[in-house]
């Protein structure tokens, strides 16, 4: 009883701190000049559009615009996630990407700012391991 107690709970952990196979991309991304309003709609009808036609040609797994509170150690207002069911999805994202870019209209802005003028990538994860 003791030696299937241990092996259950071997499973049990093995399992649940097992390595998957999705694969996510992470951006941080810091707003310039106060420009909170035109980034987010810039990341709302550009970046979030291009992800939903992306996870319905199965491109990708599923993707996630977060907000938080930049601060002086972390000066981040959006965290942009990107997850690939595995490393296929993965290795062909530059492609399936262009493929869906190509095809798109312009890009849609709040007024005559240009991404460059109110949001900035300050780090990127790529290739983020997934543990459950």
């Amino acid at each position: 009883m003791k030696t299937k107690l241990v092996i259950y709970l071997f499973c049990v952990s093995f399992f649940s701190f097992s390595q998957t196979d999705h694969i996510s991309m992470i951006d941080y991304v810091q707003v310039l000049n106060g420009n909170k309003t035109e980034a987010l709609y810039y990341y709302q009808n550009n970046w979030e559009q291009l992800r939903k036609k992306a996870k319905k040609k199965n491109f990708i797994e599923s993707y996630r615009l977060l907000e938080t509170k930049p601060t002086k150690d972390m000066p981040y207002t959006f965290i942009l996630i990107t997850t690939f069911k595995n490393k296929k999805q993965y290795e062909f994202r530059e492609s399936n990407f262009q493929k869906l870019i190509d095809n798109r209209s312009e890009l849609k802005l709040m007024n005559e700012k240009t991404p460059a003028d109110f949001r900035k990538v300050i780090y990127h994860n790529d290739a983020v391991t997934h543990w459950n």
